[in-house]
């Protein structure tokens, strides 16, 4: 599938997109294809880790000092960052302590696949980029999935924290770690101006080396430079995490385009980096491209999906996982996939097996074939595997809407009163 979106989806998936609004009032009305009745996070009154999210997010949301860890991981559809960045913007802005640190990133840009809109990357010099769910390609990968190798002299990357976001100027940072292959001293990072840096801190366990600025700042230059120019040497960027000490919501989006389970297992270091943190919500948005083939092996899903499952766990025992149902979706733009049906009872036995929660896209897109009726209405491209911005920011809502309903329901609170709080801040 799905190796890559085209440049004409990207563009449009790039489209700024300054006013955040909660579509649903209008989604109700114009799309009778959506079941909306089915919006909501099965389960989840038998999945005890929630309730510690939940009041984590009421906390945050009455002005309080807290912190919380949301990952989200999939493939194109989360390395866009379009749904996932609406998510994020809802949770980080419904109150003063609410915004977080940006968090882990990757720029994508450098590797020559598409970065997301919400932050910005410049770069020069010549880089090569390996995808993890490119079997052609065969690297070291971390986290990411994702990385940019370089075998010249001298670069100079910019990373800029904030772009065509919902709101201006949301991020900053004092601190960066840089995801590399620091088990070499090939290359020396310096940083523009040199006095920005006041303490560097290596890990070589992890692969990378954490700079402490003298200030905070929203964008920083750093230079990548060959220590012996004539040494046969490369470099290997894996990723970077932009840092600060603030209360909030931190919610690190993870996807490579194309990815499934078994892609994210070449990542020889994703469960290493996976464990420098400890995740309070996991959102597994993995399987469209697992069941994208029609040599789909459902019991191998299960198998990998578990796996995962296990991975994140040991991580931290108590984090709350939902598991996503991936959306229905057409084989080579000709044929509706039955496959993911096969991929949704899967999910559900493994949720009940593990006492975790379901957000089940695939029933409230409308089911089998119902990618047919998005793409009608110009909320899915020609592929009817992806969305359109609208398409998009209509998925968000939904999960926010589910959300916000379990939260209430948890913790007893007024109908709507969590939903108002997100929506109106």
């Amino acid at each position: 599938m799905i190796r890559s979106i085209t440049l004409v989806i990207f563009v449009f998936f790039t489209t700024v997109l300054w006013a955040q609004s909660f579509v649903l009032d209008t989604a109700r009305t114009e799309y009778g294809f959506i079941n909306f009745k089915a919006n909501q996070i099965k389960l989840a009154e038998y999945a005890p880790n929630f309730k510690k999210v939940f009041k984590k997010l009421d906390t945050i949301a009455k002005g309080g000092k807290s912190k919380l860890h949301v990952f989200h991981i999939g493939g194109s559809h989360i390395q866009a960052d379009i749904y996932s960045n609406r998510l994020r913007s809802y949770l980080q802005t419904m109150s003063p302590t609410a915004t977080g640190q940006r968090g882990f990133i990757y720029p994508y840009a450098v590797a020559s696949t598409n970065n997301p809109g919400n932050y910005r990357v410049e770069f020069d010099g010549k880089w090569e980029g390996y995808r993890c769910s490119v079997m052609r390609d065969s690297v070291a990968w971390g986290l990411s999935g994702v990385t940019a190798v370089f075998k010249d002299s001298i670069a100079n990357i910019t990373l800029k924290a904030n772009g065509n976001n919902y709101h201006e100027d949301l991020y900053d940072f004092n601190k960066i770690r840089i995801f590399y292959d620091n088990w070499t001293d090939d290359y020396q990072i310096s940083f523009k101006p040199d006095s920005l840096v006041v303490k560097v801190e290596e890990n070589k366990e992890a692969y990378y080396t954490e700079y402490t600025f003298a200030k905070t700042v929203k964008e920083v230059q750093f230079c990548v430079q060959k220590v012996d120019s004539s040494a046969n040497a490369e470099f290997l960027l894996m990723g970077a995490e932009l840092m600060n000490d603030n209360y909030g919501v931190q919610y690190t989006s993870i996807g490579v385009n194309g990815a499934s389970f078994a892609y994210y297992d070449r990542c020889a270091f994703f469960d290493t980096q996976l464990k420098l943190y400890k995740p309070d919500l996991f959102i597994i948005s993995v399987g469209t491209n697992d069941a994208y083939h029609p040599d789909f092996d459902p019991e191998e899903y299960r198998q990998r999906y578990e796996a995962f499952i296990d991975l994140i766990l040991e991580a931290n025992p108590d984090c709350a996982v939902l598991l996503t149902v991936p959306n229905d979706s057409y084989y080579k733009r000709k044929f509706p996939n039955p496959r993911t049906r096969k991929a949704r009872s899967i999910i559900y036995d493994v949720a009940r097996k593990y006492d975790m929660a379901i957000w089940d896209f695939y029933e409230i897109m409308g089911g089998f074939n119902s990618s047919r009726d998005w793409y009608k209405q110009n909320l899915m491209p020609s592929d009817r595997i992806h969305f359109t911005v609208k398409g998009y920011r209509i998925k968000a809502d939904l999960l926010l809407e589910a959300i916000a309903k379990a939260w209430e329901n948890e913790l007893q609170l007024e109908t709507d009163s969590v939903l108002n709080q997100l929506i109106n801040e």
